[in-house]
């Protein structure tokens, strides 16, 4: 499928309801209000196309840059192409559910969110923690460094209810992964867990939500969920 015809796909596609949501989420017109369910169909038709994927990235369509991550060839983007896509990604919803799951596949993965975290910007700083989330939630422990988690956890127990709204959720959602998806850290990251307590933070239309770490991975403890990795990142 060309470029043209995968957005006329698209379009048919939009529910004005969806384009509702995802609007009073963040996003801006243009954009369709697809599901993303209803894009698998197009998916197998597409395969993965890295040139396809940087024409649909480039229109600044909501639902296109969506598509553009689930077609997308981690591997055959570099560290720049990653940063170009983090310069186009105006909301959470793009930088979290497409940027960094997308990064989340490649090879240089930590290396890109690393630089992210440490960037001080909002998005970037979410995107890089999220990614580290999708990472640890689909790789074995053992690619990972348990003393540079464990540095990040201290990080998160020094600076989270300090760091900017998108990257507050992302820190705690860390603390929730690290706790369910890397056992050598479960305990520790329990630890920190507790001692961070609440989380105060607001949604983009300014309503306040307290995270509790806690309590969910006590829920994931329940299930007998502990060290729960996913089969694939990307949908």
């Amino acid at each position: 499928m060309d470029f043209e015809t995968v957005m006329q796909e698209l379009e048919a596609l939009g529910k004005e309801r969806l384009k509702k949501m995802y609007l009073s989420n963040g996003a801006r017109e243009p954009l369709f209000g697809v599901a993303t369910g209803e894009m698998k169909p197009i998916f197998r038709q597409t395969k993965l196309d890295q040139a396809l994927a940087e024409q649909l990235y480039a229109t600044g369509n909501y639902d296109a840059m969506y598509f553009a991550g689930m077609i997308a060839e981690p591997n055959a983007m570099t560290e720049s192409d990653y940063d170009r896509w983090m310069d186009a990604a105006y909301f959470y919803m793009l930088s979290d559910f497409v940027v960094a799951v997308t990064l989340a596949e490649a090879d240089i993965a930590q290396d890109v969110a690393d630089k992210w975290m440490a960037s001080g910007e909002d998005l970037r700083m979410s995107a890089g923690w999220n990614c580290y989330c999708w990472l640890l939630g689909s790789r074995p422990d053992n690619e990972f460094s348990e003393s540079k988690l464990s540095q990040m956890l201290v990080q998160v127990e020094q600076s989270v209810h300090d760091a900017p709204e998108r990257t507050k959720y992302a820190m705690n959602n860390f603390l929730y992964t690290v706790a369910t998806s890397y056992l050598p850290l479960h305990d520790k990251a329990v630890a920190v867990a507790k001692a961070v307590h609440l989380v105060e933070v607001k949604d983009n239309k300014g309503k306040t939500k307290i995270l509790n770490a806690v309590e969910n991975i006590q829920k994931m403890v329940d299930r007998g969920k502990l060290g729960f990795k996913r089969k694939h990142v990307r949908c």
